[in-house]
């Protein structure tokens, strides 16, 4: 017999110092939303009040709802309270998967669209994290703002906001009261700013070091995978495309590439950007440096020898490109995305 999952509760004022100066936060919680999510946030800046001391601020925390109940991901059931006043709300990411009608999803969580709505026109500063996003653009939030999200769903959401300038490299943005998140653990990126702003940068710091998480990180583009991203184009965008993913160490000749399929260099760039709204080369790049993502974090090779088994014959170069695309330099990718559980080099 499967047990009934246990009944998570948050008491008002997780965060200890809830005294004069204490920053009210409230995060809205609502039917299939992560609880990772709900919980994440004030279990950080539980730790934080535990660091900053006794008698700094604190935080001020509670889990609301404009519904008396709530069940998160995974059938956890949440205590919520009424909504009140704070000074930051906080809208938790839900699951996205694959063919969720995502209307329908939107139109079942009116309650907590309105409720957004009212406190963001209250004052209040409102942020989103992961896929939360949704629901601030459902809100109009996102209107003529500068926005993220999971690097998956950027263009989704940039297609259902078009008033929205959607940044999908950025982790945390903030725009005249608006802040969104990008994926799951981005949550603490934008954590440990508040923690900065309210409780200042030692605190952060060090609560950053207790609670292992990275406070340096500034883009979620190391982390992106092509792979997993819907796929643009028609049948001779893919055709070309398989023919540049197969040959990544030769040299990019456009000439040669539309001899191949028996068009005009005009004819093959025109068609290409008809069917994927970018270049051959556009795509070479982003396949070389998937590759050489690849290698850097599986095998031991030199720099630059993953940069010429992708076609750079100068690391130099190679690097430069490689760093417009992940933030990182070669090197530092590495040292960051290594896998302890490589194979050896050549293999």
């Amino acid at each position: 017999m499967v047990e009934a999952p246990r009944r998570a509760e948050r008491d008002e004022g997780a965060g200890r110092g809830s005294g004069p100066g204490a920053l009210r936060v409230g995060v809205l919680a609502y039917p299939g939303c992560f609880a990772s999510e709900v919980f994440g946030i004030p279990d950080l800046l539980t730790m934080a009040a535990h660091v900053a001391g006794p008698d700094a601020p604190g935080y001020q925390v509670s889990v609301v709802s404009p519904r008396r109940r709530v069940t998160a991901s995974g059938g956890t059931s949440l205590d919520v309270r009424p909504p009140r006043e704070v000074d930051v709300l906080v809208v938790p990411g839900f699951e996205l998967a694959p063919g969720t009608d995502l209307d329908a999803r939107l139109a079942r969580l009116r309650p907590e669209t309105a409720e957004i709505r009212a406190r963001a026109a209250a004052g209040t500063a409102v942020v989103s994290l992961c896929v939360g996003a949704f629901l601030l653009a459902e809100a109009g939030l996102l209107d003529r703002r500068r926005a993220t999200t999971s690097w998956l769903y950027a263009d989704e959401l940039a297609r259902r906001c078009p008033g929205a300038d959607v940044r999908p490299e950025q982790l945390v943005v903030t725009d005249t009261g608006v802040t969104t998140t990008a994926a799951f653990t981005a949550m603490y990126d934008f954590a440990l700013d508040l923690i900065r702003r309210h409780s200042g940068a030692r605190v952060a710091r060090s609560t950053a070091r207790v609670a292992l998480v990275d406070d340096a990180r500034s883009s979620q583009t190391p982390y992106v995978d092509p792979r997993l991203l819907p796929q643009p184009g028609g049948d001779f965008s893919q055709r070309v495309m398989r023919r540049l993913d197969q040959n990544l160490a030769e040299r990019y000749d456009l000439a040669a590439l539309a001899d191949a399929f028996r068009v005009s260099t005009r004819t093959l760039l025109r068609r290409f950007a008809e069917e994927t709204g970018r270049s051959p080369l556009a795509h070479l790049q982003d396949s070389r440096v998937r590759r050489a993502r690849h290698l850097l974090e599986t095998t031991d090779r030199t720099v630059a020898s993953v940069a010429a088994s992708v076609g750079y014959r100068d690391p130099g170069t190679f690097a430069a490109l490689f760093a417009r695309h992940t933030g990182h330099r070669p090197s530092a990718y590495r040292a960051a995305f290594r896998r302890t559980d490589r194979p050896q080099a050549g293999r």
